[in-house]
C-alpha cells in the first residue's frame, strides 16, 4: 500500500511490541550479564547479594528465550478462561520461578527477583524503532496494542524514548491477544472504528486476528526476533496491506 491508496479514514497506529518495537532477547541477555557484574562486585546493585561463580559462565541469551518460551502457554490458560485475568508481570515472576535452578539463581533474595523480572521494564528498541515512530507521530495517533501490562509499557516506553500517545492492549481490556476483544476494545477506546485502525506487528498471527476484526494490517519483518532460533516470522505469509522492512521505511510508505 503506498501512500496514495491508504485510506483517507486511517487515524491510528496500533503496534505489537515484543519483538515488533524492542528487542527482548538481546536487552535480556545485556541485563542479565550486568546483574551477573553486581554480584561479582564490578558494579553496583540494590538487591542482596548472591553468590557470583554459578552466574559467571551462564548463557543469558538462552534464559531469554527459555523465559519467553514460557510466554504463549502462560497466557493460554487465562484465554481458556481457565484463570482469571492477571497482569504480565506476575506471569513473567511465575515464569522465572521456573528457570531459577537452571541459571543459577535459586539462592536470589526478593530484591533480586524483583530487578531480574523487571528487565522486560527496560527493553530497547530495535535502531529503527525510534526514527519511524517518531515521524509517524506526525501524522497518526501511536498507541500500543500489546499483552504487556499498563506499567510494564510506560516504565518501557520512559525507559527508551518511545512515543506512546495511548497505553491500549492487555491490561486496559483485561485479555490477552488473540481475543478479539483486546483488539476490539482498544479500538474502541480511541473513539474510533477497525478500519480507521493500521496494526503494526512483526508477527503474521497477530495480522490474522487484526484483519478478521476490521483492522488494516502493516508487517514490519524482524527476523533476527529469536536469533538463530527462529523458525517462524522470518517474512510476510499473506498479502498484508502493508510490507516493510523497518519502522523507517513504514514512515516512508505513510508520507511522514
Amino acid at each position: 500500500m503506498s501512500e496514495s491508496s491508504l485510506p483517507g479514514s486511517t487515524k491510528a497506529l496500533l503496534f505489537d511490541v515484543f519483538g515488533t518495537v524492542v528487542d527482548w532477547r538481546n536487552s535480556i541477555e545485556r541485563e542479565m550479564k550486568k546483574f551477573a557484574d553486581t554480584q561479582s562486585g564490578e558494579a553496583n546493585f540494590d538487591g542482596g547479594n548472591l553468590a557470583s561463580g554459578k552466574l559467571a559462565d551462564q548463557d543469558w541469551q538462552q534464559f531469554a528465550l527459555d523465559w519467553r518460551a514460557l510466554y504463549q502457554p502462560a497466557m493460554e490458560k487465562i484465554r481458556e478462561g481457565d484463570r482469571g485475568y492477571v497482569k504480565l508481570d506476575l506471569l513473567h515472576r511465575e515464569n522465572l520461578q521456573l528457570l531459577l535452578s537452571d541459571y543459577g539463581l535459586e539462592d536470589c533474595d526478593d530484591a533480586s527477583l524483583e530487578y531480574i523480572n523487571t528487565v522486560w521494564h527496560r527493553l530497547r528498541p530495535w535502531a529503527d524503532t525510534l526514527p519511524g515512530m517518531y515521524r509517524l507521530k506526525r501524522k497518526f495517533i501511536l498507541g500500543s496494542l500489546s499483552n504487556g501490562n499498563i506499567a510494564l509499557m510506560v516504565n518501557m516506553a520512559r525507559y527508551s524514548g518511545i512515543p506512546w500517545d495511548a497505553i491500549l492492549g492487555s491490561e486496559p481490556t483485561r485479555g490477552y491477544k488473540p481475543q478479539a476483544h483486546v483488539y476490539l476494545d482498544s479500538v474502541e477506546m480511541l473513539g474510533l472504528k477497525p478500519d480507521q485502525c493500521l496494526m503494526v506487528a512483526a508477527h503474521n498471527d497477530d495480522l490474522h486476528a487484526a484483519r478478521s476484526l476490521g483492522l488494516q494490517t502493516a508487517y514490519v519483518n524482524r527476523p533476527d526476533e529469536y536469533g538463530s532460533a527462529q523458525t517462524v516470522d522470518k517474512q510476510a505469509e499473506d498479502d498484508w496491506d502493508m510490507v516493510c522492512e523497518s519502522m523507517t521505511e513504514l514512515a516512508d510508505e505513510l508520507g511522514c
